[in-house]
């Protein structure tokens, strides 16, 4: 399990996609949250724009990284 350190209070969930490099790009970020196939703390997370925080678990594929 990777881990990744947030500036500031929250990131937003496609925003965290991208930057870990499992989406090329925004639109491939949104369109893999509205299939469904992202999980944020074990739960199927289809809000593009979700604040995630430090504590938070986002997994994507076989890839998960734990926010810091």
């Amino acid at each position: 399990m990777d881990s990744f350190k947030i500036k500031g209070d929250f990131i937003k969930l496609n925003q965290l996609l991208k930057l870990m490099g499992w989406c090329s790009s925004g639109a491939e970020a949104n369109a893999a949250i509205e299939q469904g196939l992202v999980m944020v703390n074990g739960n199927v997370e289809t809000r593009k724009r979700n604040k995630i925080m430090p504590s938070f678990q986002v997994t994507y594929g076989a890839n998960t990284v734990l926010i810091e």
